[in-house]
């Protein structure tokens, strides 16, 4: 039994640094013909998640006093993983993607927004993980713009007909986190649109400091408009890619979200685990370039988590009631900016 419920994305990551290489991938050339039919984001069923039509799996979530004042965007990470499966992009409609999304990614990850805004979750035809093993060359290329392709459409459909102005979150990890990149630099980056940015979390993948042209880091708790961003791993352990993936990368303190390099347990406000409780003073971090080392958590089953390095599965997990309360901050902060700018 694993502590968390991403095993998806913890099964890749365990198996890939017990090969070391990529020959295990199933795999063929791309091609145009193969690729899972598009969704349409006029109709629900192309969406996990929309406000009006949660699934149940969010019901049971504790509803905070918030009247919904905001949007949030969340991009799901990779999960199409099995080294078995030789597609280059997932099939929404499969059934078994579909569950996997809510179950693995919605119910683990989105959640910790849902009290800061109405949620908003699209279906994407993401890149299976092979890519990030070795260079697939054009294959790759062509698969990763159908996944973007339709993160960029879900978007530009979410903004012309359920946004209605309202400021925005965009919540990400991983594979969606280098979408939401693209998408910050195409829509929001010295765009119009940069003035109803309240905050871009961008989990789970390297984010330098310079990435985008007007929208930096946040530095403090209750800042808006730029973005925070952190790698977990295992504290006082570098991951063999370190200068390649990580170095270099903005690691907020997603505990005091400030400039503070190490937290106190006293401080951390919890983690949700397998049992999906949550677990308040459960572990304290060291910000390091690039890699925000994380203690080994006070959990049921902690012995499992000691045996793991790289906590990159759990990322969001690990500081799901972090997040909740400061998204929920950073909402409130940007409307007392906007009326003390009116």
């Amino acid at each position: 039994m694993k502590p968390f419920l991403l095993i998806k994305t913890f099964v890749s990551l365990v198996y890939l640094s017990s090969i070391g290489c990529s020959s295990a991938y199933q795999t063929m050339k791309f091609d145009k013909k193969m690729v899972p039919v598009k969704p349409n984001y006029s109709e629900s069923k192309s969406w996990a998640v929309l406000p009006g039509e949660y699934p149940d799996l969010l019901q049971n979530f504790k509803k905070l006093e918030n009247n919904k004042k905001a949007d949030v965007f969340y991009i799901y990470p990779t999960l199409l993983s099995d080294k078995r499966i030789k597609d280059w992009n997932a099939n929404i409609w499969s059934p078994s993607i579909r569950e996997d999304v809510q179950q693995f990614a919605v119910k683990n990850q989105g959640s910790a927004w849902l009290n800061a805004g109405d949620l908003y979750v699209p279906f994407y035809r993401q890149v299976h993980y092979r890519i990030f093993v070795k260079d697939y060359g054009a294959s790759a290329a062509s698969a990763w713009e159908i996944a973007y392709s339709d993160v960029k459409s879900a978007f530009q459909y979410y903004l012309k007909y359920y946004n209605k102005g309202k400021p925005i979150i965009i919540a990400s990890h991983s594979q969606g986190s280098m979408h939401a990149k693209r998408l910050i630099k195409e829509f929001f980056d010295q765009k119009p649109l940069q003035e109803k940015l309240i905050a871009a979390y961008l989990i789970g993948t390297r984010i330098f400091p310079d990435e985008f042209e007007s929208i930096q880091p946040m530095e403090t708790s209750d800042a808006v408009g730029g973005f925070v961003s952190w790698n977990a791993y295992k504290i006082n352990k570098l991951p063999k890619n370190y200068m390649d993936w990580y170095k270099g990368g903005v690691t907020t303190n997603p505990i005091s979200w400030d400039l503070q390099k190490s937290s106190q347990l006293n401080e951390h406000k919890g983690i949700v685990n397998k049992d999906m409780n949550i677990y308040p003073k459960s572990l304290r971090v060291e910000v390091n370039d690039g890699i925000l080392w994380t203690s080994l958590p006070y959990v049921p089953r902690r012995f499992l988590l000691s045996l793991i390095h790289n906590y990159h599965f759990a990322d969001i997990n690990l500081f799901w009631k972090d997040i909740e309360l400061n998204a929920i901050t950073r909402v409130d902060a940007w409307y007392k900016k906007k009326s003390d700018e009116n």
